[in-house]
């Protein structure tokens, strides 16, 4: 017995050691692989924002020195400029229209008659709704298009995890604004005739979830400041 008390005790011993010599007098609980997922992709996204500032510096630098003498003619230059606003990598200047989604209350009910009480899938904002608003500004005519404070352009992708948007490498949570340049009064008209827009007016009737077009007037659209290179998947050797 006294053996294995003799046991017990070196075990505790050892245990003890090795938990001082790995904190080496820090505190091992705040260690990053133990904070919580959504910590960490906060942190991510808001790495992701400094990085695009920091490039977005970087590109208009290197733009800077290439317009003092590069040996292009006005025509080159003309053209260059063109596809640079059509890229998006430009800042945009012109009326725009606004729309704001939100999610529901959590205690929603259903307001009208004939309709099932909510599901928690009801009263939240999905993927497929801040695309269809996109969708519907692009078939509007929109010049340019803005969701919260990135720019989009060709290889833009509108993803959502659960309720969480994650664009561009960044997160962001509800409410969720879109901001287009345009004809505000084709932009509204493409808006009202979406049918997955329809839809979802549905859902904002008797669910309450949130839904705002504004006009806001004369607006400045951010050029887009992240990669342009095309990212895909690899098979694993």
């Amino acid at each position: 017995m006294r053996v294995l008390t003799a046991g017990v005790f070196a075990l505790a011993g050892l245990i003890f050691f090795t938990s001082f010599d790995t904190a080496k007098g820090t505190n091992i609980r705040t260690d990053t692989s133990l904070l919580k997922l959504s910590d960490l992709i906060h942190e991510r996204s808001h790495k992701n924002g400094e990085l695009d500032e920091s490039n977005g510096a970087l590109r208009r630098d290197i733009e800077s020195l290439a317009e003092r003498d590069d040996g292009s003619t006005k025509a080159e230059d003309d053209k260059l400029a063109a596809l640079e606003k059509n890229a998006g990598t430009q800042k945009l200047t012109g009326q725009a229209v606004s729309v704001t989604l939100n999610d529901a209350p959590p205690d929603a009910t259903a307001k009208l008659p004939g309709y099932p009480e909510p599901q928690p899938d009801y009263l939240v904002i999905h993927q497929q709704d801040l695309q269809a608003v996109v969708n519907a500004l692009w078939k509007g005519g929109a010049k340019g298009i803005k969701v919260m404070d990135q720019r989009l352009i060709s290889t833009s992708a509108v993803r959502c995890v659960g309720n969480t948007l994650i664009l561009q490498g960044r997160v962001y949570s509800p409410p969720y604004k879109i901001t287009a340049v345009g004809d505000p009064e084709a932009l509204q008209k493409a808006l009202a005739a979406s049918p997955a827009i329809q839809n979802y007016m549905v859902y904002v009737n008797v669910y309450g979830l949130g839904w705002k077009v504004e006009e806001d007037g004369a607006v400045t659209l951010p050029g887009y400041s992240g990669t342009v290179d095309l990212q895909y998947a690899k098979p694993v050797e």
